[in-house]
This record gives C-alpha cells, sequence and structure tokens, in this order.
C-alpha cells in the first residue's frame, strides 16, 4: 500500500488558516465579557445623559440617516489618508530627490495623517456605538479590534508632534508603525463585517410576488402581537392593530433577530434583541441600531383572508410607503387607510 505524504498548504491557504487560529483565540478570550459589558453600561448612562436627544444622537451613529453603518465609510477615509502619508514618507526619504520635493512631501504627509487622525477619532466613535450590541465571540474580537485602533491613533498623534517639532524622521518611523497596527486591526475589523454580518443588513430574501396571495385567515392574528408567516420561504411578520393590519419582513436588518417575537408600540413594531423600532407603514427605522429599514408588503383583507403582495413600482425595503388596508369582509368597500395608498 502506497501512502502519500500530505500536502502542504499553499502560501494563500496558509494565511487564511493562520487568521481563522488568531480569530479563534480571541473568541475564546472570555474573561473580557465583564470588563467590556461594564463599558457597555457606561455607554448607555452616556447616551441616556442626553434625554430627549437620545435617540437622534444615536441614528445619527448608527447611520441610520445613511441606510448603512457609518463606521465602515469613516474607516476607509482613515486607511485611505494615513495610506497616503506613508507613501508620502516613503517619497520624501528616497535617495536622490531634490530637497524641495522632499520638503512638499513632508509637508503633505503631515496634512494627511491629520485628516487620517481626524477620521480615526470618527470612526472610533462610531465603532463603539455599532459595537455595542454585540455578543461574545464578536464582541470580544471587537474589543481587540477598537484596542488595536486605540493604540495606533495614540501613535499617530505622536508622530504628528513630533513632525510639527520637526523630528519627521521620527515621526515617519512611528506613523509606519501605527500603520501596521491598523492594518493588523482591519483584519479583524473585516471578518467581523463580511464573517458575521455585523454592520450588514440581514433581514434575508424579500418577497417577490406581484399579484395578491392569500397568507392567512385574519382571524388568526392576535391585535397588538406580531404574527410570522412563510410566503414562498420568505418569513414575513403580520401586524394587526385596530382594523388595520401591516406586512413587514420576518427577521430584524440588523442581526437577523426574529421579528414575532417583537412587540408593537404606538405604530412601530420594535426588536426582540436590541430595541430597533422600525414603522409598520413604511418600513422606516425610527430607531437603531439597525439602520436598514425593515421590508414592508402591501397588505389586505378580502373575505376574512390576509392578502399580501409586492409593489413593483418601487424597490422591497426601501423605506417606501406601503397602504395598510383596513378591515373590512365586502370584497368591494376595501379602501386604503392612507392617503399615499397605490393600487388598491
Amino acid at each position: 500500500m502506497v501512502t502519500r505524504a500530505p500536502r502542504r498548504a499553499l502560501p494563500e491557504n496558509r494565511v487564511h488558516r493562520t487568521g481563522n487560529r488568531v480569530l479563534l483565540v480571541l473568541g475564546r478570550q472570555e474573561w473580557m465579557d465583564r470588563p467590556s459589558y461594564r463599558f457597555e453600561n457606561m455607554l448607555t448612562f452616556a447616551f441616556n445623559a442626553f434625554g430627549g436627544a437620545r435617540d437622534r444622537i444615536a441614528n445619527l451613529l448608527n447611520g441610520v440617516w445613511l441606510g448603512h453603518p457609518v463606521h465602515p465609510p469613516l474607516a476607509s477615509l482613515t486607511s485611505g489618508a494615513i495610506g497616503t502619508t506613508v507613501a508620502l514618507d516613503a517619497l520624501s526619504i528616497l535617495p536622490g530627490r531634490p530637497k524641495t520635493e522632499v520638503f512638499d512631501a513632508s509637508r503633505f504627509a503631515q496634512r494627511a495623517l491629520g485628516v487620517g487622525i481626524v477620521a480615526n477619532l470618527a470612526s472610533a466613535v462610531t465603532g463603539i456605538a455599532d459595537w455595542q450590541h454585540t455578543h461574545e465571540q464578536d464582541r470580544r474580537i471587537g474589543a481587540v479590534h477598537g484596542i488595536l485602533n486605540v493604540i495606533a491613533t495614540g501613535l499617530y498623534l505622536r508622530s504628528w508632534r513630533d513632525r510639527r517639532r520637526g523630528r519627521h524622521r521620527r515621526g515617519i518611523v512611528t506613523s509606519a508603525l501605527a500603520y501596521g497596527i491598523t492594518t493588523g486591526s482591519g483584519f479583524l475589523g473585516g471578518s467581523l463585517v463580511f464573517g458575521s454580518g455585523i454592520g450588514l443588513d440581514q433581514s434575508g430574501n424579500r418577497l417577490r410576488i406581484g399579484q395578491w396571495t392569500p397568507v392567512a385567515p385574519v382571524t388568526d392574528l392576535p391585535a397588538g402581537k406580531p404574527t410570522r408567516v412563510d410566503v414562498d420561504g420568505v418569513p414575513v411578520v403580520l401586524c394587526r392593530t385596530g382594523d388595520t393590519v401591516a406586512a413587514l419582513g420576518g427577521l430584524c436588518p440588523h442581526l437577523a433577530a426574529p421579528m414575532e417575537d417583537g412587540w408593537l408600540d404606538r405604530g412601530r413594531i420594535v426588536c426582540p434583541w436590541h430595541g430597533s423600532q422600525f414603522d409598520t407603514a413604511t418600513g422606516e427605522v425610527v430607531r437603531g441600531p439597525a439602520a436598514a429599514p425593515l421590508p414592508c408588503y402591501e397588505a389586505r383583507v378580502r373575505g376574512g383572508t390576509v392578502e399580501l403582495r409586492d409593489g413593483t413600482d418601487h424597490p422591497v425595503g426601501s423605506g417606501r410607503h406601503t397602504p395598510v388596508f383596513a378591515i373590512t369582509d365586502a370584497e368591494t368597500t376595501e379602501k386604503p387607510v392612507t392617503e399615499e395608498a397605490g393600487q388598491p
């Protein structure tokens, strides 16, 4: 019997495996949970100190106004500005360069570094707002990601100060070291986004039906309690309030929480995990941490049966106004409750 020696992993596979091992080790550091949750409590007190402006500030940091988290574009701006600094630093130390070019490269490197520091601070604030609603392995990896960024920011500030005092060589070395730390931190941040879906819209597949489709008897819908139905394999929650029925996506866009476990509050459906609130008539985010709207569908009642369809004039889940139809058994007297309703 011929035995073959095991194949050696390709270099790119070895890098991938090493990265996975790092993530596994960091994710197992349970000792980080206590200090991280204490820090989260401090953040909660800080947000509550804003009183009535709390939700507006939280929505600003979570990116509700943008439709997705603000942290990634700010992190990209930071990386671009610091990368420009490192490139200009490299240009300034090349041998044989005219003094004027060296001076210009050093001057613009310092300005790019200043932009990077400001962007990094803003990125940190928005990143903390996103990290606040993570748990277990993701929370631990996110904590290390944040600590590395704090260290890198301190080094960037030190580099900027050295440059201002004419110590350009020391400033170049310091910022290059910090950029290496930022690169490692960026790997951890990327694993949270692309591996765990932090910050991505996790509301799942959208319902794609153009014709009115019966889904449930209206008598099966308790008033004031979201009820889940599956239509073509897509989870949908039906919300009956008074004499109206609204149809929304069954998974929260933030971290895919089951919305049937949530509750209704003054025309809003509340996520059971992190308290995100969505307008039941439009699916728009009223309160984060969710940034993307909840998919919203047209609903009506005919002959005691709730029927759904997805309007074809607007993209699904775009926060568009969706008509909510009054409950009636008379097929010829159904009217939209709102003035903005589209087709009956």
